[in-house]
């Protein structure tokens, strides 16, 4: 490896990932704030937890491995007790439905990933030279799951929403996040998309606690903070919401990014085309012949290919896709990669069937959102 090359692979071991950057604060999260085992998890602070990819094989992402975002601890919501009340100005019948009238419901279920905005931030740093705020992510804040509930379009039908309804916003019972419940208006369009849940089972179970037992919004496609946990409140109003969580949390805020309303830049809604590779970061292999794996996934469309590159970026081959190849769900990829001793760096780099690619630079944001530039993996191969 040249003089160059070799002070690029340094930098990212020191400085590339959440795996690196987090995995020194792994033992942080005291097991209090959450229901399930934190110790497989990457720990940023007290409550979020970041998923090694490396643990992951198969197209759903486990229950006890998927990733989690949080303001506040985990909630233990009584079910025989809850009520979710659907109200506001452009509603003429309003709503307070408990766990059971919910359950009964005409069900729906949707494959669809999930993924915090602010994933992979902490590249903005350490491959893009300028540090965002908040929580440093690396590649895990994501993860795939089928989830079943009831359409949210249902609900709000049967509240009888009102020509003037324009915006809906959804709120937790996570009195201890930011404004008294963590929140999140939707566009109308958005929100009786079929495809808009209000979920209560996870992969087959019962929707868990750390995941917002008895309910939570699934919004596929957009960044995760629009997925409401522990659902409490639906408002829907004639006119614009704001809130911290569309104003300035969730807002891509920079040179190039104007002012939307009262949102101090451009509101963050769809996610972005990403892949990467499910393997530790940085990773160490013997020589030889290897499959590795990897994630690709896009709020478009479906992943049409993706391509990777064993020298750095200098040139390219086509990894093999798997099925599925759904809207909203990620796709698995393969390579075959001949490991020769010493320092590499492989870049993968996705695109959608809406022709959608993965850009070379992205405009900084201040707190980091919807980094998608291919990642450059370092890997360290032995003897």
């Amino acid at each position: 490896m040249n003089p160059t090359n070799r002070r690029r692979f340094l930098q990212l071991l020191s400085a590339g990932s959440a795996a690196g950057l987090a995995g020194a604060c792994a033992d942080e999260a005291p097991a209090p704030t959450h229901f399930k085992d934190t110790t497989p998890f990457i720990a940023h602070g007290r409550t979020n937890l970041e998923t090694r990819l490396e643990r992951l094989g198969g197209f759903l992402t486990p229950n006890e491995d998927f990733f989690v975002r949080n303001n506040d601890k985990s909630l233990d919501v009584d079910a025989s007790s809850y009520r979710l009340e659907v109200g506001g100005d452009a509603v003429q019948r309003p709503l307070s439905l408990s766990y059971r009238d919910i359950l009964a419901l005409p069900s729906r279920t949707v494959f669809s990933y999930l993924e915090c905005g602010g994933n992979q931030r902490a590249f903005f740093g350490s491959a893009q030279g300028r540090v965002a705020q908040g929580t440093q992510w690396g590649r895990g804040a994501v993860g795939m799951a089928v989830w079943t509930g009831v359409s949210l379009g249902d609900v709000l039908a049967r509240a009888k929403l009102l020509p003037s309804a324009r915006n809906v916003q959804l709120t937790g019972l996570d009195a201890g996040a930011p404004e008294g419940g963590f929140r999140r208006p939707l566009p109308l369009e958005k929100a009786i998309d079929p495809d808009t849940l209000l979920a209560y089972r996870m992969n087959g179970a019962t929707l868990p606690r750390d995941h917002g037992f008895p309910l939570r919004a699934v919004v596929p496609g957009w960044v995760g903070s629009s997925s409401i946990k522990w659902l409490g409140r639906i408002e829907v109003s004639a006119g614009e919401i704001w809130s911290r969580n569309n104003t300035t949390s969730y807002v891509l805020m920079g040179d190039g990014y104007a002012p939307q309303g009262q949102a101090s830049g451009q509101v963050a809604t769809l996610q972005s085309v990403k892949s990467v590779l499910a393997l530790p970061w940085p990773a160490a292999m013997p020589q030889g012949r290897h499959t590795l794996r990897g994630y690709a996934y896009s709020p478009h469309a479906p992943i049409r290919g993706v391509r990777w590159s064993a020298d750095g970026g200098s040139s390219f081959s086509e990894a093999r896709i798997l099925e599925p190849r759904w809207l909203y769900s990620w796709a698995r990829f393969e390579l075959e990669w001949e490991a020769a001793p010493g320092e590499h760096v492989l870049v993968t780099t996705a695109r959608d069937e809406a022709g959608n690619e993965q850009p070379e630079t992205l405009a900084y944001n201040e707190k980091g959102y919807l980094y998608n530039v291919p990642l450059r993996h370092p890997i360290r191969v032995g003897d």
